[in-house]
């Protein structure tokens, strides 16, 4: 009768995983990860709980997670409660005053708890902000202004995320966020994720999306381009092969990498535990978009 254990082929799996994983957990200990999400990883409540518990791990092996966050399907549901009209103009949308009003309240009031007591379930010590607590982000309109309250991003002042940082907490951070005069304005969050990336000099940006990554033909998915320089990823946009959404994604990739972040990703959120996959694992599933090909090779 034999009395060596049982081994499972799950097992092994598990154990393998963990052994890539290592010299990723090594390397990033201590280091700031800033993660942008949105999309489909919000609303589906698998992907959204395999965010959570990914960013769980990611503050339990010593990552510093830094989380930005829209709400573009709540905030529509809320205008349509209230019987105001949204309005859409070269793609963003248009903030009038009443329309500004249903934007903080659902970022700022809903969408935010929602994902602060949502991490909290899963053990992580997740703290709620926008642009406006410990004058964090400061506004400025977007473009010629007429957008309405539709904002970019004039300052950023991470002071009041360092302690929570070094402490242990999770920020949680909504891209509302007012102007000089006090008026509340709705950035784009991948726009605010970056910005917040490179004033803490964050080792990663990654923006969760509902797209692989950056593909050369867009309607190919075996066309994901896994890795680009950042020079790479200007020529993209200027032959127009990004195009369409993807480019404000790339070119808030490009700002932050050019004031100093180490890498930015663009992952797929509708992947299951996708900000892992990426992270922590040798092919990640997205596209990193790097400073040079000499980091391409480090990595």
């Amino acid at each position: 009768m034999s009395t060596e254990p049982s081994i499972s082929h799950q097992d092994t799996l598990r154990v393998s995983v963990l052994s890539e994983a290592l010299p990723y957990i090594q390397r990033f200990a201590g280091r700031r990860i800033v993660v942008k999400y949105g999309g489909a990883a919000m609303v589906q409540e698998e992907l959204r709980d395999a965010v959570f518990r990914d960013l769980a791990l990611l503050a339990s092996v010593g990552v510093q997670p830094v989380v930005v966050h829209g709400g573009g399907p709540e905030i529509n549901q809320w205008l349509g409660r209230l019987a105001i009209e949204p309005q859409f103009r070269d793609g963003l949308r248009v903030t009038d005053a009443a329309t500004m009003d249903v934007v903080e309240m659902v970022l700022v009031g809903r969408v935010n708890k929602q994902i602060v007591n949502g991490l909290n379930q899963v053990g992580v010590r997740a703290v709620g902000l926008s642009g406006s607590d410990g004058s964090l982000v400061r506004a400025r309109p977007y473009g010629d202004g007429d957008h309405g309250l539709v904002g970019d991003v004039a300052a950023v002042d991470p002071a009041v995320l360092r302690p929570l940082l070094d402490n242990g907490y999770v920020p949680v951070i909504s891209s509302v966020a007012p102007d000089s005069a006090g008026r509340a304005h709705n950035i784009n969050a991948d726009t605010v994720a970056g910005e917040l990336a490179a004033s803490l000099q964050a080792e990663k940006l990654i923006l969760l999306t509902d797209t692989p990554g950056i593909l050369r033909d867009r309607h190919d998915p075996a066309s994901l381009l896994r890795q680009l320089t950042l020079s790479e990823a200007r020529a993209l946009i200027a032959e127009g092969i990004v195009e369409g959404g993807m480019t404000p994604k790339t070119e808030c990739c490009i700002r932050a990498l050019a004031q100093g972040v180490a890498a930015a990703h663009i992952v797929d959120g509708r992947v299951p535990h996708a900000l892992l996959l990426e992270v922590f694992t040798n092919s990640g599933i997205g596209t990193m978009v790097v400073g040079s090909s000499r980091t391409l090779q480090n990595d």
